[in-house]
């Protein structure tokens, strides 16, 4: 199957590591054009670098921090006029940090509305005069899967994105008339830094090992095994594609047979 991508040009918020670079590298690898942002740009840059070598594709980094709204509008208007046009956009941020009802008090839930619900509003908002004027695009939105079955210790992500999650749905009949497609992907434990950092949590909490404590993660899962960013980065090149073509205002999910809600 052909996804369409050559000479395309996405956006990818996040782009430097973890799974939006993991939707990154198969744009560029199926010819698409990239402009990675990060809040450190020194990451974007080996992101990059290490992109154009292995793809030979037209990949750029740009420093973003998607909290900053001035910061958002400056890096979709850069990437504009560099490019000449946008096709395309994946709204991605880090996680909220963990931690239970009890020990988040007003500036934790602000700083999590700013960043991932907030960052989510800007981004589209930012991105949608270019995808008018090139006459349609896609947007992906990824997700998690705490927004269908909420943890206590992740409240903040399970709040926000289930927030984040609810604004793709109320756009997507709107700009599907615009011939803009807009999507969530939805992640169960696909193994990153953000998995690692969260088991050493688990792990201080319950006093065991983090290898312990991996294992514990890992058991629930039907298929035996965390899911790899480059799975999950097939999935969103696919949503962003034309070979999803007919799909707008779902949600995908990649969990491995995890996940025991139904819609």
């Amino acid at each position: 199957m052909q996804l369409g991508l050559r000479d395309k040009i996405f956006m990818v918020a996040g782009g430097s590591r973890g799974l939006g670079f993991g939707i990154a590298e198969v744009l560029a690898e199926g010819g698409a054009q990239v402009a990675l942002a990060s809040r450190a740009v020194e990451g974007a840059q080996r992101a990059a670098q290490d992109l154009r070598q292995r793809y030979d594709a037209r990949v750029s980094a740009h420093a973003c921090d998607v909290a900053d709204a001035a910061a958002i509008a400056e890096w979709s208007a850069v990437v504009e006029r560099q490019y000449g046009a946008i096709d395309g956009l994946v709204v991605n941020t880090g996680g909220p940090p963990p931690g239970g009802f009890d020990a988040l008090d007003d500036a934790a839930w602000e700083q999590a509305f700013q960043l991932t619900l907030m960052s989510a509003v800007r981004l589209i908002r930012a991105v949608l005069p270019a995808l008018r004027r090139r006459g349609g695009g896609s947007i992906l939105m990824l997700t998690s899967s705490v927004v269908r079955e909420p943890d206590n210790v992740l409240l903040l992500s399970a709040v926000m994105r289930a927030g984040a999650t609810n604004l793709v749905k109320g756009l997507a009949a709107t700009l599907a008339r615009e011939n803009i497609r807009i999507n969530c992907l939805m992640p169960g434990i696909i193994y990153t830094d953000r998995i690692r950092a969260l088991a050493e949590h688990g792990a201080a909490a319950s006093n065991r090992s983090i290898e312990q404590q991996l294992q514990t993660m890992q058991a629930p899962i039907p298929l035996g095994r965390f899911g790899e960013v480059a799975e999950f980065g097939r999935a969103g090149a696919f949503l962003l594609s034309s070979a999803a073509s007919y799909i707008a205002g779902t949600t995908l999910v990649v969990d491995g047979g995890t996940m025991k809600t139904i819609g």
